[in-house]
């Protein structure tokens, strides 16, 4: 595998600990030059001088000192120093760039998100906000530039994630402005965590139980990269499913469930029902629009039809792009430049980025601005499903992954979009959503059933997902059928999960 290999969008990833199927490719000296590249990416691309400080935190992998150890080595012989912040989250290693005791020239968290216990990588981010894809460019082709410093930087350890939860505290507290009783404006409410055995078991002791929530029943707080009990994704059916678990046992009032490095959160709430996905942007679009009228939410390209007409429900407007984080969050950046106002974006699997919070996808930010709104439902004897009353929810859904076998998976998976918007043309109760920025979207109709899919290409895998969504009981079985049809006929596609 080659160095540049290890790069994934706008992170760096590859396997940190070997295992009897996989090798190490997130070698020490794999990592020492990807720091010569970062120290040349902070001097000759953002212009920073030499003892640049940088902050390095990571979450609970295994794997995590060992790459920390290689990454300070080699950003200190480039004459830069190194703030170890230890255990910490993706959104509080981009505010070691922002606090005033801090005040970083850059941050790097170590982190592979959800990926199983063998896989590491890194996060990168300046005063600017996180590395674009062009920018981990820039370091895989300059890891050989190696600079002779005047001077070894130098290594202090200050701990990050107290502080970054103590703003959380605060900015909670002034978000309710409960006057009654402002410290604690949370009591009386029992909300449990599941952190997954990640990073994010803090914001249970450290935030909720500041203030005044009763946070019995939470679990997995502790950090552990082997990640014993479920995935650390709020996206993965059995962790929601272990979430729902420990509020009905314990008759709590909420649940909050975090990944490992805590970028991206999900709810479920006191009967059960799981705000996550949909539902979620839902929630938060509510909140949103409540506070800026008319707003546009950007989402990535799989949200639900549904959805769309909740937040026009709402007065607001829905603007559908490309997945990827990284894109969710540019595209509203840009649409804010260019005139329309856009105060969040947010992706299914739970990425969002609030305007007022430097459009930082932070999961924990996320949930501090729903309990903001929560705390005040709450006195009026209502609760969060009280916002998503009038979304509606489909009668079926899935996703399918088909998997392209060509060597030139990209070309060869554009073609097929191509034939296939020929196929949706030609074909009976299919038509092409007229507004849409990724893959083909179809709207279904008569033998069909009302309903959607959308046909994409996987942006780094030789992958073709398939979003399916019908108003019908089996409307989806419907679309599979059709789609086998059409799909038969390449060779190079496997499209067997259709069957399943």
């Amino acid at each position: 595998m080659a160095l540049k290999d290890l790069q994934n969008g706008s992170d760096i990833r590859g396997i940190a600990i070997e295992t009897d199927k996989q090798e190490v490719t997130l070698t020490d000296e794999r990592v020492g030059k990807i720091a010569i590249g970062f120290a040349a990416w902070l001097r000759d691309v953002k212009g920073a001088k030499e003892h640049a400080s940088v902050a390095i935190g990571h979450d609970s992998r295994l794997s995590a000192t060992r790459i920390k150890t290689a990454l300070t080595a080699g950003l200190t012989e480039a004459g830069i120093d190194v703030v170890d912040v230890g255990l910490a989250t993706t959104p509080a290693m981009f505010m070691a760039t922002q606090y005033e005791d801090y005040q970083c020239d850059a941050a790097i968290m170590i982190t592979a998100s959800h990926l199983p216990y063998f896989y590491n990588g890194l996060k990168l981010f300046t005063r600017d906000g996180g590395a674009e894809h062009e920018d981990i460019d820039f370091i895989m082709a300059n890891v050989d530039k190696v600079h002779v410093a005047s001077a070894t930087g130098k290594v202090i350890n200050k701990p990050l994630l107290e502080v970054y939860a103590a703003d959380l505290v605060s900015k909670i507290r002034n978000g309710i402005d409960d006057r009654a009783d402002f410290e604690k404006p949370l009591a009386g409410s029992h909300i449990v965590v599941d952190a997954g055995n990640g990073a994010g078991g803090f914001f249970a002791t450290e935030v909720l139980a500041k203030l005044g929530a009763d946070i019995t029943g939470s679990q997995f707080l502790d950090p552990d990269g082997r990640f014993p009990n479920h995935i650390p994704n709020p996206d993965n059916n059995e962790a929601m499913a272990s979430l729902r678990g420990a509020v009905m046992s314990n008759k709590a009032d909420l649940g909050v469930i975090f990944d490992t490095d805590v970028d991206r959160a999900a709810i479920v709430d006191r009967d059960g029902e799981s705000l996550n996905r949909n539902p979620l942007i839902a929630v938060i679009s509510a909140i949103v629009l409540e506070e800026y009228p008319g707003t546009t939410i950007v989402t990535d390209s799989t949200t639900s039809t549904h959805l769309e007409k909740f937040i026009e429900g709402l007065g607001g407007k829905q603007h559908r792009f490309k997945r990827g984080y990284r894109n969710v969050i540019n595209e509203a950046i840009r649409l804010n430049e260019a005139g329309t106002p856009s105060e969040i974006a947010i992706e299914v699997s739970g990425h969002a980025a609030l305007k007022e919070n430097y459009f930082l996808d932070d999961g924990a930010y996320l949930i501090a601005k729903i309990l903001m709104r929560y705390a005040k439902l709450r006195k009026d004897g209502k609760d969060l499903a009280d916002l998503t009353r009038d979304l509606k929810v489909p009668a079926d859904n899935d996703e399918v992954r088909l998997s392209i076998l060509a060597s030139n998976f990209k070309e060869y998976g554009l073609e097929v979009l191509e034939d296939f918007k020929a196929f949706v043309a030609k074909t009976d109760d299919l038509e092409l959503e007229p507004v849409n920025k990724e893959g083909v979207r179809v709207n279904t109709s008569g033998a069909l059933g009302n309903g959607w899919f959308l046909l994409r290409m996987s942006l780094h895998e030789p992958v073709m997902p398939v979003n399916l969504e019908s108003d019908d009981v089996g409307g989806v079985e419907k679309m599979k059928v059709m789609l086998q049809d059409f799909f038969g006929q390449y060779a190079e596609i496997d499209s067997s999960s259709l069957q399943k």
